[in-house]
C-alpha cells in the first residue's frame, strides 16, 4: 500500500502518485467507500491522449456509476488489467493493487496536499 499522505489529489476524488513524468492514478478510499462494491472497471486505452479534467472510464459498483477523471494531460502508458479482471481489488486495495491507468504528461497541474483533500471530504 501506498502512504497516503505522499499523494497528491483532486476534487474527483482521484489519487495522483507522479514518479518523473509519469501519473500513477487511482481512486481514493473515500470514493471507493462511497461506490460501494465495485462489479466492473472501463479504462482508457493504452496509447490514448486524455486531457485532465475530462472522462476517461468508468466505475460500476451494485449502487451507482462513477467516472474516472484524468488529473492530467498525456498519454496512457498502462492500464492495470488486474482491476478489469478483479474490480473489486478497487475496494480492497484502492491504494496499492486497485491503480487504475499511468499516464505520461509534461506538466502537472496544481493538485491537492493529503491535508487539503482530507478538508474537502471532511475527514
Amino acid at each position: 500500500m501506498t502512504d497516503t499522505s505522499k499523494l497528491q489529489y483532486t476534487a474527483e476524488h482521484e489519487w495522483v502518485l507522479v514518479d518523473g513524468s509519469v501519473a500513477t492514478v487511482g481512486i481514493t478510499a473515500y470514493a471507493a467507500e462511497k461506490l460501494g462494491d465495485v462489479v466492473f472497471v472501463e479504462l482508457p486505452e493504452v496509447g490514448s491522449t486524455v486531457a485532465g479534467g475530462t472522462v476517461v472510464g468508468e466505475i460500476e459498483s451494485t449502487k451507482s456509476v462513477g467516472e474516472l477523471f484524468a488529473p492530467v494531460d498525456g498519454t496512457v502508458t498502462a492500464t492495470n488489467a488486474k482491476v478489469i479482471d478483479t474490480p473489486e481489488l478497487v475496494n480492497s486495495d484502492p491504494f496499492g493493487e486497485g491503480w487504475l491507468i499511468k499516464v505520461e504528461f509534461e506538466t502537472l497541474p496544481t493538485l491537492l496536499s493529503f491535508a487539503e483533500y482530507s478538508a474537502l471530504v471532511g475527514e
